[in-house]
């Protein structure tokens, strides 16, 4: 099965980020089974794998983030992914 994978490249803005961070996090927590990991990333961005039937879904998802609405995200891209080796292949 296919995963999606988004990244997130964000605005220098660090202050915004903080300030609605609970908000993205909680929005995040909403997302239930579709929402495989998330986290940040060391280059000022996130990297989110997600569950979902294909990229227009996670794109729809990724519209209602705070984080996007707040414009916090200065670049995103969503690429399909099927995972075939590694210790956390069957963990997903």
């Amino acid at each position: 099965m296919p995963y999606f994978v988004a990244t997130y490249a964000y605005t220098p803005d660090t202050a915004a980020r903080d300030e609605v961070r609970p908000a993205h996090r909680e929005w995040l927590g909403g997302l239930g089974e579709r929402l495989v990991l998330s986290g940040p990333t060391d280059a000022e961005g996130a990297f989110l794998v997600f569950d979902a039937p294909d990229a227009a879904a996670v794109e729809s998802l990724l519209d209602e983030d705070p984080f996007h609405g707040r414009g916090i995200v200065a670049e995103r891209r969503v690429v399909g992914w099927t995972p075939v080796k590694g210790r956390l292949l069957g963990s997903l």
